[in-house]
């Protein structure tokens, strides 16, 4: 599978939004209740969401798409971090970060990861930070091979259902 990563621009938000509904519902469909992930998909990955984050200037949007046609394959979110941890000067939160299945084991999402890493670097922080879903193991070993280890706990809403996340960090 070939891909490029590109900074991503407000054009992108139904592409984005697109990307992160059905990578949602791949990572999150075995453990998670259908309404839940429908309103958690339509309060957290709609197209003006994805707009606001693009806007923002703090936050930094990275955009995985195939070469032929620009389809949408994956892509990541940095922004200021709300995760309840002890803060250090120099945290950003790698908010999101997706690739679609059909990209798994291709790469694409180490490549997304690197991007993540050495744009929070670019941006002058020190401390990578992530929460994932308790049961997420693909994701747990992922991050883990990447540098994170467990820093904490978070509690977090999908819909009506809580889960009690692990939050994650690496220096940069």
């Amino acid at each position: 599978m070939e891909w490029r990563l590109r900074r991503a621009e407000a054009d992108d938000a139904e592409a984005l939004s697109l990307v992160a509904g059905a990578t949602f519902l791949e990572a999150y469909s075995a453990f998670m209740d259908r309404g839940d992930l429908l309103a958690h998909l339509g309060a957290k990955s709609s197209p003006g969401r994805f707009r606001d984050w693009v806007a923002d200037g703090t936050s930094i949007v990275t955009l995985a798409e195939a070469p032929l046609g620009r389809a949408p394959l994956g892509y990541t979110i940095l922004t200021a971090s709300d995760l309840p941890v002890e803060r250090r000067d120099g945290d950003v939160e790698l908010l999101r970060i997706y690739a679609l299945a059909t990209g798994w084991g291709s790469g694409l999402g180490g490549a997304l990861m690197e991007r993540a890493i050495a744009d929070a670097r670019g941006a002058g922080h020190r401390r990578l930070l992530l929460g994932t879903h308790p049961d997420n193991h693909r994701a747990h070993r992922f991050y883990e091979k990447h540098g994170f280890a467990v820093i904490g706990r978070r509690r977090f809403r999908v819909g009506a259902s809580e889960f009690d996340d692990p939050v994650y960090a690496r220096p940069l």
